[in-house]
């Protein structure tokens, strides 16, 4: 099974149509304060112009569940990532809301030594993306945690087996082969380490990333 690959942090058509073209199987667009952050409208006019098994993932910091909703609807999409400590019931409502057509992804920061808050089985929530984490920043940081720790702790707690887990924090093409290799996750996650400047993808860079993925897993 090819590993599942998500670009983020799109602010342009060019820049998501050259990861659509390149393999990528999801893009993801962030609606929270950020050097990538877009409105609605723009994803939404951005999303008419992508392949549509493409899957668009909405990036979400402290918002309601009526915020993220509209959003989805108006953007139209295909899933979510929740960004902080969300309320239990969260995942619940969503799921109730728009059913098992939108992929609900939970993020947690990984600190060796340290069981993250987020670690607790969810039958609502599809995939455990595992970050890191600054004072200033909760993602996009371009900075990596010990994955040898992470391999032989999170990624093999019983607590998140059933789930899916997604590598990111500080992946770039030069190194997600060592991460894959590694961490053996379910899928990455990329966005500083695919970029010219915040908010702009260098395109050859995204090309270089999912070709590597692509073969690491030959």
């Amino acid at each position: 099974m090819s590993l599942w690959i998500k670009i983020c942090g799109n602010t342009s058509l060019e820049d998501t149509l050259v990861a659509a073209e390149a393999g990528a199987d999801a893009v993801g667009f962030v609606f929270a304060p950020s050097p990538r952050r877009v409105r609605a409208e723009q994803a939404t006019a951005i999303g008419r112009h992508l392949p549509v098994a493409l899957e668009k993932i909405g990036v979400f910091v402290d918002a309601t569940f009526g915020e993220i909703a509209a959003t989805v609807e108006a953007a139209g999409l295909t899933g979510v990532q929740l960004h902080w400590d969300v309320p239990a019931e969260l995942a619940a409502v969503l799921r109730a809301r728009f059913g098992p057509k939108l992929r609900i992804l939970r993020v947690m920061h990984f600190d060796a030594g340290k069981e993250p808050a987020a670690l607790t089985k969810d039958e609502h929530v599809d995939a455990f993306l595992v970050d890191s984490q600054t004072e200033t920043a909760v993602g996009g940081t371009g900075q990596s945690y010990d994955w040898a720790s992470a391999s032989t702790s999170l990624f093999q707690s019983s607590k998140v087996r059933e789930h899916c887990l997604i590598a990111a924090g500080g992946l770039t093409p030069g190194n997600v082969a060592e991460a894959i290799a590694t961490l053996k996750p379910w899928g990455v996650d990329v966005v500083s380490g695919v970029e010219a400047v915040p908010g702009r993808k260098d395109h050859a860079k995204v090309r270089a990333f999912i070709a590597n993925v692509r073969a690491a897993q030959k």
